[in-house]
């Protein structure tokens, strides 16, 4: 299957189960993968054809922001449950929320969670 893939989307959010956390809020890297048949539009050269890149930063930015949760698992869910509900030619979709900042007491790179959700007939 094809793919449209977005790395290192950086966005500003208030989700942890720390008051302070949401509060204050932290920077989140967000990588998106979303399997959709990209046949027709490298043949027509046609924006129609495929799923608009800027259309998927929109919404997952949306979909993370709108709300605050404790979990990063339920953030990243409602990226998947967003772009599979606005997009119908994704027939599937990969979601990884890294947390760089997490308030915890070691020496880390980031924390993450990775969710692979797929569009059910």
């Amino acid at each position: 299957m094809d793919k449209i893939i977005i790395n290192d989307l950086r966005i500003f959010a208030y989700h942890g189960v720390n008051v302070e956390e949401k509060i204050h809020g932290q920077n989140y890297d967000i990588d998106i993968t979303a399997e959709v048949d990209l046949s027709a539009a490298c043949r027509s050269d046609d924006l129609d054809d495929t799923v608009s890149y800027s259309r998927i930063i929109k919404r997952a930015s949306y979909a993370f922001t709108a709300e605050k949760y404790d979990l990063i698992e339920k953030a990243a869910q409602e990226i998947a449950d967003t772009l599979l509900s606005d997009f119908e030619k994704i027939k599937a979709v990969e979601v990884t929320v890294r947390k760089p900042d997490a308030p915890i007491r070691a020496d880390f790179g980031y924390v993450a969670v990775f969710i692979r959700r797929e569009r059910h007939a």
